[in-house]
């Protein structure tokens, strides 16, 4: 069959092919509407941009999209209120021929409770596989509008960017000599949770009437409905996009003003944002306070948000301040080091040792199993910046807390039985945890437990400010961009394999940056 028989082929014929779905021609043809969509944004063209939207939401390679989209991700196996989860090739093309819009009556969110960082409970709304699905579909005909109207230091929930872009901007506005000495951590209350429904449903451009069913769709706690009168839900898929799109015009309301380019570059007003984190940077202190925080107000009281009072405050740069887990301080030499921050290396140390203490009984290879996952998604985290002591600092703190932990598994053995049969010598380092797995084919190989201190320190080369993926002059910027990602992985893996360590002093980029 071919791909325009079968774009055109009855459903019972698509529902015995989701495995031999052509994707590559899927994607493509997605794509391609996102940057017409884009495009007609970019022109003003506001009936081509519905229009658009209306192709791309009722196309069957759309919905076989958002389908693969829902069923592929970390909650595929997650049900909402229904308990329904779609894992047969079956039930992924009967859930494909089911997205309509005008048979879509959606079903109440599942709220569960998370925790977080402050000890509170974040509300987490799980919608059911077929809402999930149907704000895939809306997404991607959200996304490129989004991308275009939102400011160009912002980070977060955005295609192509980081949180690490985010902390490469930080190094750009405060490193040089004469930039910013005042700082003001902003935080918005709630940021999700308050989200004016009037503003979202007068001011998103898509449907109206799917718009209203999401954010009106309720949700059920302890077997109680309760309605949703303001907020996006935590956990639906169009959620983030909505908070960007709520959150973009900031950026541009404090720098974008009528004074002249003297008297900006004099107040050095720059504004780094990663969802409901942001950053304001300015040359004084009343400036903050007299011109910056006003105009946020102001800006986050028309979506009907306001700022934290408790997280919001202003610091000088030679103090120091918390970003994204990042400390970013600039000592007396002038020079501006960003280091993970205290709080997050003893949050991480905390996670490490309970790890340690409730593993004790598990299988040696399986605790290092374990840790080694932990260790390297923090370690990649922190990998950019200026990690080597603390890195080396983790590795310490792990060998205290699993020599404890043997010690206490083994009261009757010798601490040098325990160090015999637990440790061994590779390189340099005579105390390397390991234990002794056999492979598929029945022979006997090390396990070791990884080193923080053996990443790589890779710097993260920001992404250009105004740059996106829905534009086709920046076609050839980011494919260079993922040629040279994959050039660095490789040369990684070449130097760790080799037994290399690539420590490069972090001042001495500055100029590269």
């Amino acid at each position: 069959m071919t791909v325009k028989q079968f774009a055109g082929a009855s459903s019972a014929a698509r529902h015995q092919s989701w495995q031999d779905l052509p994707w590559s021609r899927i994607n493509a043809h997605v794509f391609r509407l996102q940057l017409r969509i884009a495009k007609a944004e970019r022109d003003g063209r506001i009936g081509k941009v519905k229009a658009l939207q209306r192709l791309l939401t009722s196309s069957f390679y759309g919905k076989c999209l958002a389908v693969k989209r829902v069923t592929s991700n970390v909650g595929a196996q997650t049900p909402g209120v229904d308990g329904i989860t779609w894992k047969t090739s079956e039930s992924k093309m009967l859930a494909v021929s089911s997205l309509s819009r005008k048979a879509y009556k959606p079903l109440p969110l599942r709220r569960i409770y998370i925790p977080k960082k402050s000890g509170k409970l974040r509300p987490l709304s799980i919608p059911v596989m077929k809402c999930r699905a149907m704000q895939a579909l809306w997404h991607a005909a959200l996304v490129p509008i989004a991308e275009e109207r939102a400011d160009i230091n912002a980070y977060g929930f955005r295609p192509k960017r980081s949180a690490h872009d985010a902390i490469e901007q930080c190094f750009c506005a405060l490193s040089n000599r004469h930039a910013a000495t005042w700082v003001l951590e902003g935080d918005i209350k709630s940021c999700f949770d308050r989200i004016d429904h009037d503003w979202l449903l007068e001011n998103i451009p898509m449907d109206k009437v799917i718009l209203k069913k999401f954010l009106k769709s309720g949700y059920v706690e302890e077997v109680r409905s309760h309605p949703t009168d303001l907020g996006t839900p935590q956990g639906g898929i169009i959620s983030p996009t909505l908070a960007v799109m709520a959150l973009s015009g900031l950026e541009k309301t404090l720098t974008d003003t009528k004074e002249t380019q003297r008297v900006r570059q004099k107040k050095k007003i720059n504004m780094i944002a990663y969802a409901d984190d942001f950053i304001v940077t300015a040359s004084s202190e009343q400036l903050l306070r007299d011109e910056v925080i006003p105009i946020l107000e102001a800006g986050l009281k028309k979506v009907g948000l306001e700022l934290s009072r408790e997280k919001t405050k202003i610091t000088q740069v030679q103090q120091g301040f918390d970003f994204l887990g990042f400390n970013i301080r600039k000592y007396p030499n002038e020079k501006l080091l960003i280091k993970p921050s205290k709080a997050s290396i003893l949050a991480f140390t905390k996670e490490i040792k309970s790890g340690i203490k409730q593993g004790a009984a598990l299988p040696t290879e399986k605790l290092i199993h374990l840790l080694n996952s932990k260790i390297t998604g923090w370690t990649n985290y922190y990998r950019s910046v200026v990690s080597s002591k603390v890195f080396g600092t983790i590795d310490h703190e792990i060998f205290i807390a699993l020599k404890q932990s043997l010690y206490r598994k083994h009261p009757r053995k010798g601490r040098w039985w325990i160090m015999k049969n637990y440790f061994t010598t590779v390189g340099d380092n005579n105390w390397r945890f390991h234990c002794t797995v056999k492979d598929k084919s029945g022979n006997k190989k090390p396990l070791y437990l990884k080193q923080a201190r053996e990443t790589l320190i890779r710097r993260h080369k920001k992404i250009k400010a105004e740059a996106t993926p829905f534009d086709p002059c920046y076609e050839n910027y980011f494919k260079q961009r993922y040629k040279e990602k994959r050039a660095r992985t490789t040369r990684a893996n070449d130097s760790k394999s080799a037994g290399l360590r690539i420590i490069q002093p972090y001042a001495s980029l500055s100029g590269v940056r």
